[in-house]
């Protein structure tokens, strides 16, 4: 069962790594899409980067519920607490490095990405493996976390919030060019 995680995990990291890579310019390929704009990054925000991590961490979680839900009754709880462990890093290592050197490195950015995205499945899987937060009412705050960030992306993507976190840094302006 374990080694059976093990896959499941790294497929979760590999698909979440490399749809994220994609939806980083769905928005521009699609022309605007009101859509595309839900789920993929429209401006250089720290705030759409993070989306970028979560839409697919998200999208993988409703197929890995589906087929281990049964076999792992931790995992929403468990999910939830990885999904924000990786949202929350995106900001935290890249304004840390920024703030050290007071610019920022595109190869680190995208380092962050993975390192975060990394971060989100080795906890998920470290936690999945306990078995701990099974509580039925952990899943149901687990659920309720994960739907609540999904509707937080989504409202923020067309009515940011006025704070550097949600400021494109190449054009300055916050949300949809």
């Amino acid at each position: 069962m374990r080694r059976k995680l093990f896959f499941w995990e790294l497929g979760g990291f590999l698909f979440t790594g490399a749809l994220g890579t994609l939806l980083h310019f769905v928005y521009e390929w699609s022309g605007g899409s009101g859509a595309a704009a839900c789920v993929s990054a429209v401006n250089e925000s720290t705030w759409e980067h993070m989306k970028l991590l979560f839409v697919p961490l998200f999208l993988f979680s409703v197929a890995q519920v589906c087929v281990l839900g049964r076999n792992y009754p931790n995992l929403l709880a468990v999910r939830a607490l990885s999904a924000l462990t990786g949202v929350v890093l995106i900001p935290v290592l890249f304004y840390t490095y920024t703030g050290c050197l007071g610019y920022h490195i595109t190869w680190v950015d995208i380092s962050i990405f993975f390192l975060a995205d990394l971060g989100a499945f080795a906890l998920d899987f470290a936690l999945l493996r306990r078995g701990r937060l099974a509580a039925r009412w952990m899943q149901i705050l687990g659920l309720a976390a994960l739907w609540g960030l999904a509707f937080c992306f989504v409202w923020c993507t067309f009515r940011p919030v006025p704070l550097p976190l949600w400021r494109d840094p190449v054009t300055g302006i916050y949300g949809i060019p």
